[in-house]
């Protein structure tokens, strides 16, 4: 055996040991939410007229969050190659009861409303700093919208940034220890400043964005209701205002947001154009920000907890 191989299979073995420890944790925290959430989840269900057929399962609700959630941690681009060459052969004796992908697909449906309850669950505390930012989500390539038929009538087109993009926004908030906040899904064409109420809610202190969240109505609204004050860079044709030096020095933090969007997307497979159904396209996001709140290391700022008493 060369030497580059052996690298590649002492990496290889070393990330499958990680990933074994950060399942059995996961497992625990997943498996003790869904002990509570499940049962008032059926109790609180109102009865549907149409009949379904209900197949017993063969595996439990924490048992597919787990699968789903350690797929964006595994660094696998395509889910279907992580279930058949990852799970199926390496963790039989953890989920011996395994279905084939196609009924585990057919599965992970009914798990999305726990999983984003569990993720509400993962979300930081306010600590006085947030940022708030929103990222596109594209379903398909700009030459395919026309005969795109997986989203058509719920998905929107936009510009961003970078470009026109047709698909969904992901509206979420951070504090400056990079924890998300709260988070919400909107359609492409969607106002960012639509969803800063909602985002809000439970927020304190200061909140900073971009240019696209100026707006006076929204800013004394904040103020009034939520006792949240919005700080936005400025406009070149806009008048220049004074700002304390500590709100110029967070502003131009603002980059933290930016690397978790990045992470979201690079280091998760937050972003991709192989999905089939709402559902899944919804419990794939879902999964992507439960994954990055179990990572170690998040980007933050070195703040002492001392300057945030302003």
């Amino acid at each position: 055996m060369k030497k580059s191989e052996r690298i590649d299979v002492g990496l290889k073995t070393l990330s499958e040991r990680r990933l074994r420890m950060n399942l059995d944790q996961l497992f625990t925290d997943i498996d003790d939410f869904c002990h509570h959430f499940v049962p008032s989840q059926k109790s609180n269900r109102l009865p549907s007229e149409i009949k379904k057929r209900h197949r017993q399962k063969c595996l439990c609700e924490s048992e597919i969050m787990t699968i789903v959630i350690a797929y964006q941690m595994s660094g696998y681009r395509t889910f279907k190659w992580f279930y058949l060459k990852h799970v199926m052969v390496f963790w039989q004796k953890a989920f011996p009861t395994l279905p084939s992908y196609n009924r585990f697909v057919e599965l992970m449906s009914s798990c999305l409303e726990p999983l984003t309850a569990f993720m509400q669950s993962r979300c930081g505390k306010s600590e006085g700093i947030a940022f708030i930012d929103s990222t596109p989500l594209c379903v398909c390539d700009n030459l395919r919208i026309p005969r795109h038929k997986t989203f058509a009538g719920v998905a929107g087109r936009s510009k961003s940034s970078t470009g026109w993009f047709y698909g969904f926004k992901l509206h979420f908030t951070v504090n400056d220890c990079g924890d998300i906040l709260s988070f919400c899904l909107t359609r492409g064409n969607v106002d960012d400043r639509t969803t800063v109420p909602i985002l809000a809610k439970n927020l304190f202190g200061k909140l900073f964005g971009d240019k696209g969240y100026i707006s006076q109505k929204l800013t004394a609204l904040l103020a009034q209701e939520y006792d949240v004050e919005l700080i936005t860079s400025i406009k070149k044709n806009m008048k220049s205002r004074v700002l304390a030096a500590f709100d110029k020095l967070i502003l131009r933090k603002r980059s933290i947001i930016e690397t978790i969007n990045d992470q979201l997307k690079n280091v998760f497979n937050l972003e991709h154009s192989r999905h089939r159904s709402l559902t899944n396209f919804a419990l794939n996001v879902v999964a992507c920000l439960v994954a990055y709140s179990y990572q170690e290391k998040k980007p933050s700022l070195n703040i002492r907890r001392q300057d945030l008493l302003i």
